[in-house]
């Protein structure tokens, strides 16, 4: 996750967001003149999750069990928020060739993921294959989505990126100011005009979450020499954005990986700091988030083995 500071203006980006500076204005009418006040604040938001040893969610967490560390300065944390505010959220899904045999599933994990769903969310559908196009543009039904996916065949390559550029500018339209994208697929890309250099700036620039899950039958060695760049590039996308990249290894899994990633998004806490750091200078600033929490008397921290704790930022 990264902080931008542009040079000539107070505002500052995470993971592509760009977050105006809150400014109020008050005029004072107690007084004859027209003097305005205006009061500047500086808070920076950050979506965490925090998962368990067993990627179950965690909740209850405090202020204090957090730590937020900009470069290597430590910030205070202001305040920490577990509303569970409407997201927008893209379906990338693919439908080349590779997914005969493992559609029946992961239109399944579609439906499993959709069930998490609160009223005030909002979705569209991406279909791809050797090329990528919007199936179903911004709708709060769900069922719309699920049958238009009822009618999804599969055929041709993965135009993977191609699809995540499409997702990407349509979000531009989301009313939420959570995002997010779930990516559907079984190997890499292998017909996209678009190169993963143009699709990070643009993510950057969308200020997404991304969740994928990518399934794997048979392991890499199974898959074309063109496509097993694919778990690399979905795991550097999703961890890019604060997100999570699933690999499974059987279209079963699908829906259950599908479920988690609803559950985690549900579940999701909105730290607020302010930089110690204010003036713009067009850099970029790498922003690290750590948690410890207590279950049963026991403090779990980063660092602890095998009972770290997750806490990803976007």
């Amino acid at each position: 996750m990264t902080v931008r500071h542009p040079h000539g203006a107070a505002m500052f980006m995470v993971a592509g967001s760009l977050l105006l500076v809150v400014a109020a204005q008050a005029a004072d009418k107690a007084s004859n003149d027209s003097r305005v006040i205006r009061v500047d604040s500086n808070m920076v938001p950050i979506p965490v999750s925090v998962t368990d040893p067993r990627n179950r969610p965690v909740v209850g967490i405090d202020a204090r069990q957090f730590r937020v560390f900009e470069g290597k300065a430590e910030q205070e944390v202001v305040n920490v928020s577990t509303d569970d505010a409407p997201v927008s959220v893209g379906i990338v899904f693919d439908g080349s060739g590779s997914m005969a045999g493992k559609l029946a599933k992961a239109r399944e994990a579609v439906v499993e993921f959709l069930k998490c769903a609160n009223p005030d969310d909002e979705f569209f559908l991406v279909n791809f294959s050797s090329k990528a196009e919007l199936a179903i543009p911004f709708t709060t039904s769900g069922p719309e989505i699920q049958n238009r996916l009822m009618y999804a065949t599969t055929k041709g390559k993965t135009a993977l990126l191609d699809a995540v550029y499409v997702a990407l500018t349509n979000m531009r339209d989301a009313r939420n100011p959570r995002k997010a994208l779930l990516i559907i697929s079984d190997g890499g890309d292998n017909d996209s005009r678009y190169t993963e250099t143009e699709i990070r700036r643009a993510v950057r620039e969308t200020g997404v979450w991304i969740y994928a899950i990518g399934v794997y039958a048979g392991g890499l060695v199974a898959l074309p020499e063109e496509e097993r760049g694919g778990p690399k590039l979905l795991t550097e996308l999703a961890e890019e954005t604060g997100g999570r990249h699933f690999a499974v290894h059987s279209a079963t899994e699908l829906p259950g990986a599908a479920a988690k990633i609803a559950l985690e998004l549900r579940n999701q806490y909105l730290l607020g700091y302010r930089p110690t750091n204010v003036e713009p200078d067009g850099k970029d600033h790498k922003v690290r988030c750590r948690s410890s929490w207590w279950i049963a008397g026991t403090c779990f921290s980063p660092g602890t083995p095998d009972t770290t704790p997750r806490c990803s930022s976007s």
